[in-house]
């Protein structure tokens, strides 16, 4: 049987609000939402806004759905959106765009950096033709998989996209570990994008939603969308405030997590039969030689420790956050060369 989760490294969704955090969430002052009274909402709607150098800001339950509002905000039934193969608001969002919205994804595949190339992006803009859907956004994602897109991959990406009167959308569910790795201020990642999505329970800690970012006039069709989506909400003040207390205090710690990583992932690949690139932000991918694969996430389960892993164990993702301190990066390595001890 295999122990209790003792450190999970699975996703930065998996943390809890700290007992400050609570207390923020248990003050917080509250009205009804959908009536456009709850002042909390207000300002964590207005301080996220102001600090992406944005208009307008709508709190949402989630990522996806906040992804899902964007792309309905920006595209008519029988419109088409630009995005990555492997980018969450294509894959990983249960086809939302096409389902709910008639959208058409154009994919394309990424390269190796998390970029999409230039050429394939223009390439697949479609003519202004009636057999055509009409091709209307550009979806970037920051970070992908862990990985920041070059600022001016960004620049030139989106300025691509203009020439060709698209609009552009960033998920930037992890925006601020981009712009706490690069040193750079978040509103200068997100300046580029007409709408930005930032999540609140990822790395910055807090229970859940997202507050999706644009100007005046999107954000308000968005919020109908919203509505219509299901996501009108009432006295969510105290949500917002674990987003307010996780902006006020759960930001530049981001550093802490992109250290662990770093240390985790150079810890990892001096073991034999693994594999580590070296991690941008918070995410750890390890390769794992098929002759350990299974047995080594089975080790890993058996000692508490909780990862994702896919291609039959090959593939590893690790998630570094709040949770997980130094002791944790400690214990983690101490196990994984363990197993491998057993292996000579």
């Amino acid at each position: 049987m295999s122990a209790a989760l003792q450190y999970d490294f699975r996703s930065d969704t998996v943390t809890r609000p700290t007992a400050a955090m609570r207390a923020a969430m248990a003050q917080a002052e509250v009205g009804d939402d959908v009536f456009g009274d709850d002042p909390t909402v207000k300002r964590l709607e207005q301080r996220l806004a102001e600090w992406l150098g944005k208009e307008a800001g709508l709190f949402v339950p989630s990522g996806t759905q906040s992804n899902l509002v964007a792309l309905m905000a920006h595209c008519e039934r029988g419109d088409e959106y630009i995005v990555g193969q492997q980018a969450h608001c294509y894959r990983w969002e249960a086809g939302g765009a096409a389902v709910l919205g008639s959208i058409q994804p154009q994919p394309i595949e990424h390269q190796p950096d998390g970029t999409l190339a230039l050429a394939q992006i223009e390439a697949a803009i479609k003519a202004d033709d009636p057999h055509f859907a009409r091709t209307r956004l550009l979806a970037l994602e920051n970070t992908f998989g862990g990985k920041i897109l070059p600022l001016a991959y960004v620049e030139q990406a989106t300025a691509l996209a203009r020439r060709h009167g698209l609009a552009c959308h960033l998920d930037g569910a992890r925006v601020f570990n981009a712009a706490v790795a690069l040193g750079q201020p978040v509103a200068t990642l997100a300046h580029p994008f007409d709408t930005v999505s930032v999540c609140l329970s990822k790395g910055l800690g807090a229970p859940v939603g997202s507050v999706l970012v644009g100007t005046a006039a999107l954000i308000a069709k968005g919020r109908r969308l919203r509505k219509m989506l299901g996501g009108g909400l009432r006295q969510v003040g105290i949500l917002a405030a674990a987003g307010l207390y996780a902006l006020e205090h759960n930001v530049t710690r981001l550093a802490d997590d992109h250290a662990n990583a770093r240390a985790l992932a150079e810890g990892l690949h001096a073991l034999p039969g693994l594999s580590v690139v070296a991690p941008d932000t918070n995410i750890v991918f390890v390769d794992v030689e098929q002759r350990y694969a299974n047995a080594f996430a089975a080790h890993l389960e058996q000692h508490g420790i909780g990862i994702t892993s896919a291609y039959g164990a090959t593939r590893q993702r690790w998630v570094t956050h709040l949770d997980v301190d130094e002791r944790a990066i400690e214990y983690a390595l101490a196990t994984a060369q363990d197993f491998f001890a057993r292996q000579a």
